[in-house]
């Protein structure tokens, strides 16, 4: 895993935490948008963001 895929969990992770916090503390379900996106982004990231087992990862050309 890169440094920009483990920036993109945190913030993930982050998203969710805030809303969890936020609706807790203020009582307002409007929060609720957090955690629902932050869950959404995950998810969208397990389905998109893999290649498949054995596939062959393209290299760019060198730069001429």
């Amino acid at each position: 895993m890169n440094g920009a895929l483990k920036a993109a969990w945190a913030l993930t992770a982050f998203v969710i935490v805030v809303g969890v916090v936020a609706w807790i503390t203020t009582g307002r379900p409007v929060f609720a948008v957090f955690i629902v996106l932050g869950v959404l982004t995950g998810v969208g990231a397990l389905l998109t963001g893999r290649t498949a087992p054995g596939a062959p990862v393209r290299k760019e050309d060198p730069a001429p």
